[in-house]
């Protein structure tokens, strides 16, 4: 079985997890800064294998609700079907619900995962306005992503095109951003490197336009109208995200897994 105890681990793992953790924190510090009074409530957990990780829940009057999850978990047998085996993961997840619903919420989730003998790296950041998008906002979000990711940002993009849609409501989740699963170039190194880029310009990507929409007068009727989209951002958690199903098939924390829902939504 996997040790996810860093100190038997490999300095390549080490190192990641430390990358993680740090971006973590960086995260959560910059949401705070733009609340009076709010900070994240912070519950660790342990998984029933190998490791755990912290629910980090941040409930304030500009985040309605944001949690930021860190979890880093080993177990005897990968639980998803592309692999098989003893595994290891760990990753950053987040998730923001915006109080002003002129201020979109985004999706950011970045892991690496060895199974099966390989290794890869996996995730993105992606935007959904909750019913009143603007396109300067896109235009500005998928600048910083590209930007990011260079060459790669035509492929990323499209794949966030294709994961973000709900099938059923015949529509795109949002307004997309990045997405990559399974990525090993064979360099290691190089394929981190990309990890961390995509990672640290996240907060250039979003923040940005948390400024530009959080002061925005709303009406109740233009809350309602948020609450109706957030309901469409559920049904795509629920019923496809592979990191929701990963998080149950392996008997992840439920709380932890959850926690990406909305603090209300209208159906």
């Amino acid at each position: 079985m996997i040790s996810t105890n860093p100190k038997s681990i490999s300095i390549e793992r080490a190192e990641i997890l430390s990358y993680l953790k740090k971006l973590r924190n960086e995260i959560r510090t910059a949401f705070e800064s733009f609340e009076k009074i709010h900070r994240f409530s912070v519950t660790p957990w342990d998984y029933k294998h190998e490791g755990g990780g912290e629910m980090s829940v941040l409930r304030g009057d500009v985040f309605e609700k944001a949690a930021v999850n860190f979890s880093a978990v080993g177990g005897p047998e990968f639980p998803m079907g592309d692999a098989e085996g003893p595994f290891f993961a760990t990753g950053v997840s987040l998730i923001t619900h915006m109080k002003n619903p002129y201020a979109p919420t985004v999706h950011m989730n970045l892991r690496y995962i060895e199974a099966d003998g390989k290794t890869w790296f996996g995730g993105g950041y992606d935007l959904t306005p909750m019913g009143f998008p603007f396109e300067e906002d896109k235009i500005h979000f998928h600048n910083v992503a590209e930007k990011a990711t260079g060459s790669l940002y035509p492929q990323f993009s499209e794949a966030a095109t294709k994961y973000f849609f709900i099938p059923h409501r015949n529509k795109e989740r949002g307004q997309g951003g990045l997405f990559f699963d399974h990525y090993n170039t064979g360099d290691q190194n190089k394929d981190f490197a990309l990890l961390k880029k995509i990672g640290d310009t996240f907060l250039k990507s979003y923040l940005p336009i948390v400024e530009k929409r959080i002061h925005t007068p709303y009406t109740p009727n233009e809350k309602e109208i948020q609450k109706k989209a957030r309901a469409h951002y559920v049904e795509f958690n629920l019923l496809y995200d592979r990191g929701t199903k990963f998080g149950f098939q392996s008997g992840g924390n439920p709380e932890a897994i959850l926690c990406s829902m909305p603090p209300e939504a209208s159906w």
